[in-house]
């Protein structure tokens, strides 16, 4: 069992880590311009093209949960109905975004702001790039469902082919043909249909037989697109819950001071580092989970779920080991700004509590999302934004200041996880008891 986790964990945490660096590469190219403003140009239409794919990650994970169901299930029929059902999904998406791309750049400027130098390039660059949502959101799925398939070594070469691709096209965009912040948006626009075809080149390699089994029927049962959609609204609503949290929180920081901001939004990458690890973990959860649900195999499942918890553990332990000694060091590969680092100083025991505090949170989601438990997963995310993080924060933070902010962020992570844990025999194991066939 170790070996499954070990063969879908690894490629994943490789896919991970290619997505911090493309930004690093893009932040790089355009630091070696004349002006800053090409900065902030790509941050500023960044934000808004990771609230859209953040919004819509749903997709991947809906895919996971039902396509490792319907293989364990060994339902073929099912199995590849569930690529064309959220293939379908993604079409109708595209289409609207693309419709309304206009209003969702006015919003969205509206509400980030900027200078009008930089706000004119970064609405450049979203008018290139926002032509690449269709592709990048088809990626999620095909992503999505290769998982579900057992399979994380296509999604890997996928995601480093992709990052490849776009590294070597913006360079070229920006210091051949002088393109600036607009070339790296084409380059990544590219990159993400070169990416969508190296995905269908695979699909056709190692699945095309199951094409044959695809119907309009099939695709438009009713009682399973009732499902399909209550769950996606499920993972949605979640993931808007994490994604209010996070904002919240940079919102909060940049209202103390310029200090506090650029402090947590140093101490706040290692949390995201420590994440694209346990992450890794968390999506062979979902694909194991999903598998050993629809297969009706309890023991199986069990035993997969403890293994988990086994291996997070100990890569949480092993990243507060590196943390309570290292995190000084850290930050000062990060910036050399003194006063960051000094003004660090207090906040860094958050940080080194934050590994053990929310492994146990990430784990349950990719258990929850395999199973398709998305009502379970939902109503512990609504309880631990709106019933820990903002009354921790509100009712602390006139005393803490900026304490306040990390102890609700360390606190919501930790709910999640506890009342997951609460939740996992009733959401999980008691459906699985009257039908296992183990």
């Amino acid at each position: 069992m170790n070996q499954k986790i070990l063969r879908l964990a690894v490629p994943n945490i490789v896919s991970n880590i290619t997505v911090p660096l493309l930004g690093l590469v893009d932040l790089a190219l355009m630091g070696h311009l004349d002006s800053e403003i090409y900065i902030g140009a790509i941050a500023l239409g960044g934000v808004i093209f990771n609230f859209i794919y953040w919004g819509f990650s749903f997709l991947r994970m809906s895919t996971t949960g039902f396509t490792a169901q319907a293989y364990g299930e060994k339902n073929t029929v099912e199995t590849i109905t569930i690529l064309a059902r959220a293939l379908l999904l993604v079409a109708i998406v595209s289409v609207l975004i693309l419709l309304f791309q206009a209003p969702i750049a006015w919003a969205s400027f509206k509400i980030i702001g900027g200078s009008p130098e930089v706000e004119s390039l970064a609405k450049s660059y979203f008018s290139i790039r926002v032509w690449g949502a269709p592709a990048a959101l088809s990626l999620f799925v095909f992503n999505g469902w290769f998982l579900g398939m057992q399979n994380a070594r296509i999604p890997m070469i996928v995601a480093i082919s992709v990052n490849v691709i776009n590294i070597l096209l913006s360079a070229f965009f920006v210091f051949v043909l002088h393109m600036n912040s607009s070339g790296v948006a084409l380059g990544t626009a590219i990159s993400q249909y070169a990416g969508l075809l190296i995905a269908g080149i695979f699909f056709f390699k190692y699945y095309r037989h199951m094409t044959v089994f695809v119907s309009r029927k099939g695709i438009m049962d009713l009682q399973v697109l009732t499902r399909f959609f209550k769950v996606n609204t499920d993972i949605f609503i979640r993931t808007f819950c994490i994604i209010a949290v996070f904002t919240f929180f940079t919102s909060k920081s940049a209202s103390m001071n310029n200090t506090i901001l650029a402090v947590n939004s140093l101490l706040i990458q290692l949390l995201l580092f420590f994440s694209f690890f346990i992450d890794g973990f968390a999506f062979a959860g979902e694909a194991l989970t999903g598998k050993y649900v629809g297969a009706r195999k309890l023991t199986e499942l069990k035993k997969v779920v403890k293994l988990l918890f086994y291996w997070g553990a100990a890569l949480a332990l092993g990243f507060t080991l590196l943390y309570l000694p290292g995190v000084r060091l850290i930050l000062r590969i990060l910036t050399s700004q003194t006063e960051v680092i000094e003004s660090a100083r207090p906040f860094l025991p958050w940080i080194v509590l934050v590994p053990i505090a929310s492994f146990a949170s990430f784990i349950w989601d990719g258990i929850y999302i395999g199973a398709t438990a998305s009502r379970a997963m939902r109503n512990t995310l609504l309880i631990s934004t709106f019933a820990v993080f903002a009354p921790v924060y509100y009712f602390l933070a006139p005393l803490w200041g900026n304490h306040a902010l990390w102890l609700g962020m360390l606190l919501f992570m930790l709910f999640r996880g506890l009342v997951q844990t609460i939740l996992y025999k009733k959401a999980i194991l008691n459906p699985l008891h009257n039908t296992r066939l183990d």
